[in-house]
């Protein structure tokens, strides 16, 4: 019998979350049955025929309120120890957490039907994709009797404020923490007691197929570069636009293509239209990956001078498609990116530095641009391929699956916990 494994996620499917789903898909070609939840429907348009595809394969527990209540009432009856448990875990969390104790509320009631949906399915094992409120929801229904559980951390939010997030008690109650880089992995260190510190894994994000099973095309020859991400402040748009403009400042010609949406899109334009670089920069919103794909085809190089990053799946993809990158030396991008073999690393914030790099790329030969994206290619089927990912994966779920489940009628009887630092 197959191991079965619940996926928990905020948003899911999203445009920026097409990690999660060749993750998954992969786990499934090895024979891991993954049931699929989502707390929230997602906000962002749906773009993408697999992202529509998996929507309809995704439970979404903001839409089943009633439902929550009633699993909610449920364990009360059958658990009420492992209830009052999970409740003294949410106060705890809510009070240091700027979100408060009534939305850490709402996830007991999550947290109550993830359970009762849990042991409907016959699900061995709950893993949430970031150490945010999916891994509260997950600990709170083990807390209350439902599976064991596992999370993977990507950063950079989760390290913005650790004790908010309650990082270190997330880690304490999980069987394992994934972390995406050793960088991220590091991280996670700093904030629990060293005898925690095995429990903490490095699996790297996968890259999805279409990115990976098809050649790379030649390098073009005209002066095109593209940035591919969320439009939102950590992504260092607007340096980008201060390092283009002063390009062509110095009469420099050339196409920069922003592909994605988001909060800053507005001020963007603004800057775009300021500094009179209209016929320089064009932004064209929420993309499927198949016309990722093709800007990534027709570009130079992805530049993305992020000033905070876990390491992006962006990088990988046009890595994997044979475009070298030019990025910022943060978190665990140098893990991927070698300066000057697969890309330019430069410091994050260095408008003078992000102009030079630029040049480079603008004045390379498309053999020697050629020779990166390779290099960085060989680097992406190494590191990222989906396969890889799938089979460290599941050999983490073979090993934990039904390990320490508390059946519900005794929920609530655990030993005391570990002690946290952070």
């Amino acid at each position: 019998m197959p191991i079965r494994v619940a996926y928990v996620v905020n948003q899911y499917p999203a445009v920026s979350h097409t990690f999660i789903r060749d993750e998954i898909a992969a786990l499934e070609r090895k024979g891991i049955a993954v049931q699929r939840f989502s707390l929230r429907g997602s906000r962002a348009p749906k773009v993408d025929e697999a992202d529509l595809r998996e929507a309809e394969r995704t439970e979404v527990f903001e839409t089943s309120r009633a439902a929550m209540a009633r699993s909610l009432a449920r364990r009360a009856r059958r658990a009420p120890k492992g209830l009052l448990r999970a409740t003294a875990h949410g106060v705890r969390m809510g009070l240091r957490s700027p979100r408060g104790v009534l939305r850490h509320g709402g996830y007991l009631l999550a947290a109550a039907h993830l359970a009762e949906r849990c042991e409907a399915l016959g699900v061995d094992h709950v893993h949430a994709h970031f150490g945010t409120n999916p891994a509260a929801v997950a600990m709170l229904s083990h807390a209350m009797g439902g599976p064991g559980y596992s999370f993977t951390v990507h950063g950079p939010e989760e390290f913005d404020d650790v004790w908010a997030l309650s990082l270190a008690e997330k880690v304490a109650h999980a069987r394992f923490v994934v972390a995406v880089s050793d960088f991220g992995r590091s991280q996670i260190m700093r904030h629990v007691p060293r005898a925690l510190w095995p429990r903490l894994e490095v699996v790297r994000c996968p890259v999805g197929p279409r990115f990976l099973t098809r050649e790379p095309r030649p390098i073009p020859a005209e002066p095109v570069l593209v940035t591919v991400g969320r439009l939102s402040p950590q992504k260092g748009h607007a340096l980008l636009l201060e390092a283009a403009a002063e390009l062509v400042r110095e009469g420099r010609r050339f196409e920069l293509v922003f592909v994605g949406d988001g909060e800053l899109r507005e001020e963007i334009e603004d800057v775009v239209a300021r500094k009179g670089l209209g016929e320089t920069v064009e932004i064209t919103g929420w993309a499927t990956g198949d016309e990722v794909r093709a800007h990534l085809d027709r570009a130079r190089a992805l530049v993305l001078p992020s000033f905070g990053e876990g390491l992006p799946i962006v990088l990988m993809e046009a890595l994997a498609a044979g475009r070298p990158v030019l990025t910022t030396s943060v978190a665990g991008i140098p893990e991927l990116v070698e300066h000057g073999k697969s890309g330019f690393l430069v410091p994050a914030g260095s408008a003078p530095a992000l102009r030079e790099a630029m040049r480079a790329i603008l004045d390379a030969t498309p053999e020697a641009l050629a020779a990166m994206g390779a290099e960085g290619r060989r680097r992406v089927l190494t590191l990222h391929h989906p396969d890889v990912n799938a089979e460290a994966l599941s050999a983490l779920f073979a090993r934990h699956a039904g390990a320490g489940r508390v059946p519900a009628s005794e929920a609530g009887t655990a030993t005391t916990e570990p002690a946290l630092v952070g």
